[in-house]
């Protein structure tokens, strides 16, 4: 099943996660059951589990792969290829059932909301550019630092998506997120990023704000979806 035949990316991530064996898939297997070989389409699944806070190992073993992917996208290859040696890299079925049931409940309200929209940034010749981003991106996941696989991991989730959607906004919206995370390891390095961290943790204002900001996105996209003509 393809996801442009009507029941969208992540449905077919569950479908594949029931479908999968006891042992799992390897990424290689994945990639091949999502059917569709966009760019776009396997970044999005494959950053879904790095998306999770305060979970190590996974997302350094997933960005590697996800580099290799990126890089190509940045050099304007038509389809993604992995080396061998990262296609059987295996992710096992639980870990499968997590992630679709990750994508469903953090990115299925994000799904429903994408709309074609700004669609020069979606177009061949971006996907070179947003590929460059995403590099950058892929390589923070690698930075030993509290959050260094979540902020990075939800920029290439919200950026791919807007890809397969072609919804310029989306890419924006990733782009400028991971940049601005990227500009804080830089700028500010581990003392920084550890302060943020503790803050984050400790104070419940900044949790507040941070659904302030949720609220706000989530009213932006409703308010710049596209009218439907009647009739």
């Amino acid at each position: 099943m393809r996801v442009n035949e009507g029941r969208g990316l992540i449905a077919a991530l569950e479908r594949i996660a029931d479908e999968a064996p006891d042992e799992g898939l390897t990424l290689g297997q994945f990639i091949e059951a999502l059917g569709d070989r966009a760019f776009g389409m396997v970044l999005f699944a494959i950053a879904l589990p790095v998306c999770v806070p305060f979970l190590y190992v996974i997302p350094q073993i997933l960005a590697l792969p996800m580099l290799a992917l990126a890089g190509q996208m940045a050099a304007g290859r038509a389809e993604p290829w992995l080396p061998a040696r990262f296609a059987a890299r295996r992710m096992d079925k639980q870990g499968l059932i997590d992630m679709a049931r990750g994508g469903r409940k953090w990115f299925g309200w994000l799904e429903a909301l994408a709309r074609p929209r700004l669609l020069a940034l979606s177009a061949p010749a971006m996907e070179r550019v947003i590929g460059g981003f995403f590099c950058a991106f892929c390589v923070s996941i690698l930075v030993p630092l509290p959050l260094t696989n979540t902020q990075p991991g939800i920029a290439i989730v919200a950026a791919s998506l807007g890809l397969i959607t072609r919804d310029g906004l989306l890419i924006i919206a990733g782009l400028v997120w991971g940049t601005a995370w990227i500009a804080l390891l830089v700028i500010g390095g581990p003392a920084l990023v550890y302060f943020v961290f503790a803050f984050i943790t400790a104070n419940v204002w900044a949790g507040l704000a941070a659904l302030a900001v949720f609220a706000a996105l989530i009213a932006l996209f409703v308010l710049l979806r596209p009218k439907r003509r009647n009739g």
